[in-house]
């Protein structure tokens, strides 16, 4: 059984650098197992950091200096070529006792196309109230076996020989906006594959400061909104399919919007922060979702463009 771990990294140093003693542990102790971190940024910034790990362990580099997430993840996929399974999990999580052994185990019981884990949030810093109220950075849990309709990357298994032969990759349009996970689950989802939980198979996300505040909750729950309509309308098949689902997805926006202003309201009617923060989320998910229906695009993950180099005057 070969296996391939990958994480992606971009310019997080601190993290990468924390992450890889417990990374490289648990490749260490499962057989066939290797870790391949690939680097996002333009130059090879992390190539020290992760080559100091592969003198002795299991470990391997590569740079992708293609902008965004998909391109990073299709290396990765292209990096495991002749892997069996490849997990991706985030440079900014911390795999707990028996992750690897859980999600492989969960894999060949179910014999599915994608297992999926669970990620549990740990705040760097006491957030504020707002985001303890909401409750924001709790995820959904199932019982082990539960089949799923989509997942995101940060803790997944999948069965490598299925995705090369269905030619699956993450698609480069939803690169720099995100969504490009769900995309990627849709079509697995369209030939067949099953998506499965595991829910022994568990991770820790780090929140920095930065993100336990409102206004990155409130960004990501517009972004959420915005390429979750994006995203199915990209695998929606003919044009009268994708007209009928546009007309679903306003309507579902519009439920949020009405849906969370009511909440924000008898949140200040009835003194209760999380109904004011919950609703406040609802309300502009729903408005990413009217707008992505529409076809706005809100790129997330877009990066500056670096000034013109000034052409010197001929005398």
């Amino acid at each position: 059984m070969r296996i391939t771990v990958v994480t992606l990294t971009f310019r997080r140093p601190l993290d990468l650098a924390d992450a890889l003693p417990g990374l490289v542990e648990h490749v260490r102790g499962v057989p066939g197992a290797e870790l391949l971190v690939v680097d996002n940024d333009t130059i090879p910034s992390a190539r020290d950091t992760v080559e100091s790990w592969s003198v002795d362990h299991p470990v391997r580099y590569v740079h992708e200096p293609a902008p965004g997430i998909a391109a990073a993840r299709n290396r990765g996929l292209a990096e495991a070529a002749d892997a069996d399974v490849v997990v991706f999990i985030d440079d900014d999580e911390r795999p707990r006792q028996g992750w690897l052994e859980s999600l492989l185990a969960t894999h060949a019981r179910e014999n599915c196309a994608a297992v999926a884990g669970a990620v549990v949030s740990v705040f760097d810093s006491e957030p504020e109230k707002w985001i303890r109220a909401g409750r924001f950075f709790d995820r959904l849990r199932h019982p082990t076996g539960t089949e799923l309709d989509v997942v995101a990357t940060n803790n997944l298994l999948l069965d490598a020989a299925l995705i090369r032969s269905w030619d699956l990759t993450f698609d480069d349009e939803f690169g720099l906006t995100g969504g490009s996970d769900t995309v990627f689950s849709l079509e697995l989802r369209r030939r067949g594959g099953r998506l499965v939980w595991c829910d022994e198979a568990v991770v820790e996300d780090v929140v920095p400061a930065a993100r336990a505040t409102r206004s990155w909750v409130l960004r990501r729950a517009f972004r959420m909104g915005n390429t979750g309509s994006r995203a199915r309308l990209h695998v929606a098949r003919g044009r009268s399919a994708r007209f009928k689902l546009r007309v679903v997805l306003v309507a579902h926006g519009l439920v949020r919007l009405g849906g969370g202003a009511a909440g924000v309201a008898w949140g200040a009617v009835s003194g209760s922060l999380a109904r004011r923060a919950r609703g406040s989320r609802t309300v502009v998910r729903g408005a990413g979702m009217i707008l992505g229906a529409f076809g706005y695009v809100y790129s997330e993950y877009a990066r500056p463009v670096p000034a013109p180099t000034p052409v010197a005057a001929r005398g």
